[in-house]
């Protein structure tokens, strides 16, 4: 689906493979303004070229333990889809020329794909490990046969392995699945669902093109509940033509009596080159307006939350237990591998998107271009510390300000510090600290003029890498201070702030404006180009996921 997110259009936000993981609400500032702001930024931070060394950290790469597989078949394109689809219409599939029962189409795709798999499996064999999760999404994901998907899960297990308490994940829409088809996938071992609803009105879901009605939504959510699956998931997507702020409480209403363990909340956004995209202009009737818009996503936070769902990322709810395992690869930025017409993978540092053409995918697998990165592939600070403030402040975890500095430094984490000031005093940023508690604005105010009177450099394993000007301070422990290990000269005010993260809802709403004013000042930042880029950190990731639980900032 054709989705909105509030983060910055930058570097890989729209690579991701499942986009609709992607996009959460609301529409300002406007694309064009982030990508200024961004460019900006990177073209400010592009230092040292004549010694790359200086700006770059050396990163050991966790193995990726996630697959992600795109299957692009559907009915037709829904008119906000700009994803990469195989449209089957309805008439008769074509004759398989080897005699197979299954749509050649389907067939041929699956071949490709189990191909792709053996390709990277066989590249990896050295440095491999069974998979956590696979997500199958699309296209529409129930539209291939049983038998086809088997395959495609076994290629998988022969390659990689998939660990016994895996998180299995398939997208399917109503009308493509009926309970003996459910009963099937479940058989492979599919153990999650997510079931594209969109709306609870038939107006609704014929204005948007969706290929199924009201009668089959209340059906294929009978077919899930009485199937025995307990960890499904429903999505509803907001700001539709013509739709109300009454129809949207009546759908959230509905979705919330189906009792799904997982919801997905999406803002629509108008895409070109989609049939929305023709007819609609983004703000204009009869699309809602961004007032209205927000509004919506006001409702569903306080109905959702109200209902027993944790508002764990901007757009995913869940009750307890329920977070889909799988999304939060993607937000604490970890590996994995990605398979199929236009997916994205994330291996060894490298992202890389497949084709979104058929033809063009077929060229790609044919070749064997298995596109691994180094298992220690060089990175730029900037990209990583920009990657690590857009996706940590997606979920509710918020940033580790304290790995944040660790990994970046003091110069850069006190020039983000300085300028979130602002939201933290308008409430639209939260302080925590390791308790989750949240702290008031002023002391965050202390914690800030702690660290203008601190100039503590990252640790001491960059040592004959940093400025001469850092020498007297060499004999601390680096930033150890900051999780209390040593106090030295540093107030007990600094080791309370251990996160921060955007309030719900006004500040996921503006998150998108907060973030573009935090790179834009960023930009300005010369000790981050001058001192806290020159350093070379080899940082053992897995280090990171082992003493903080969670990657935010160390990749």
């Amino acid at each position: 689906m054709a989705l909105s997110y509030v983060l910055p259009s930058y570097l890989f936000l729209n690579s991701i493979p499942t986009l609709r993981l992607l996009r959460p609400i609301i529409k300002y500032p406007s694309a064009k303004t982030n990508k200024f702001l961004a460019s900006s930024f990177l073209n400010t931070l592009e230092i040292n070229k004549t010694a790359p060394s200086t700006s770059r950290i050396n990163i050991q790469h966790p193995v990726p333990t996630s697959a992600y597989v795109h299957l692009p078949f559907c009915k037709k394109r829904c008119f906000y889809c700009d994803f990469p689809i195989v449209a089957l219409g309805s008439g008769e599939p074509p004759p398989n020329p080897q005699g197979s029962q299954h749509d050649p189409r389907m067939e041929n795709y699956t071949n490709l794909i189990c191909k792709e798999i053996a390709a990277i499996g066989s590249a990896a064999s050295d440095s491999m490990a069974p998979l956590e999760t696979v997500f199958f999404g699309g296209g529409t994901p129930s539209l291939i046969p049983a038998s086809l998907l088997a395959h495609i899960i076994e290629c998988l297990r022969k390659q990689f392995g998939i660990i016994t308490n895996s998180e299995i994940s398939i997208e399917m829409d109503p009308g493509t699945f009926n309970a003996q088809t459910l009963r099937q996938f479940m058989d492979l071992g599919i153990n999650r669902v997510s079931l594209g609803v969109q709306a609870f009105q038939e107006s609704l879901l014929r204005s948007c093109g969706r290929s199924h009605g009201l009668k089959e939504v209340y059906e294929a959510i009978e077919i899930v509940k009485s199937s025995g699956i307990q960890n499904w998931s429903l999505d509803l997507i907001s700001s539709l033509p013509h739709q109300t702020l009454e129809d949207w409480e009546q759908s959230l209403q509905q979705a919330i009596d189906a009792g799904p363990a997982h919801m997905s909340i999406y803002d629509l956004q108008v895409e070109k080159g989609t049939k929305f995209g023709l007819l609609y202009k983004p703000g204009q009737s009869p699309l809602p307006s961004e007032d209205d818009s927000a509004k919506f996503y006001r409702l569903a936070s306080r109905s959702l939350q109200e209902a027993g769902y944790g508002h764990y990322e901007i757009s995913n709810y869940a009750k307890e237990g329920f977070q889909c395992r799988h999304n939060l690869v993607y937000w604490k930025n970890l590996p994995y591998y990605g398979f199929g017409l236009g997916a994205t993978s994330y291996v060894g540092g490298l992202r890389l998107s497949r084709p979104r053409k058929m033809k063009d995918y077929a060229l790609f697998v044919d070749k064997g271009y298995v596109g691994r990165g180094n298992e220690s592939e060089v990175f730029d600070s900037k990209d990583l510390a920009m990657d690590t403030i857009m996706l940590s402040l997606r979920l509710a975890q918020g940033l580790d300000i304290r790995t944040f500095g660790k990994v970046f430094g003091l110069p850069l984490c006190l020039s983000l510090c300085r300028v979130l000031k602002p939201f933290v005093a308008s409430g639209h940023l939260i302080v925590l600290n390791d308790d989750r508690q949240s702290l008031c604005a002023e002391v965050f105010d202390l914690f800030c003029n702690d660290l203008r009177q601190e100039e503590i450099i990252p640790s001491k394993f960059v040592q004959q890498n940093l400025e001469n000007k850092y020498a007297e301070v060499l004999d601390r422990d680096g930033l150890d201070v900051l999780y209390g290990v040593e106090e030295r000269s540093v107030s007990d005010v600094r080791n309370q702030i251990a996160y921060i993260r955007l309030s719900d809802p006004e500040g996921f709403l503006l998150s998108n404006e907060l973030i573009s004013t935090a790179f834009a000042a960023l930009m300005l930042r010369s000790n981050f180009e001058n001192h806290g880029m020159k350093i070379i950190a080899h940082v053992n990731i897995n280090m990171w996921i082992t003493n903080r639980g969670q990657l935010t900032a160390a990749i």
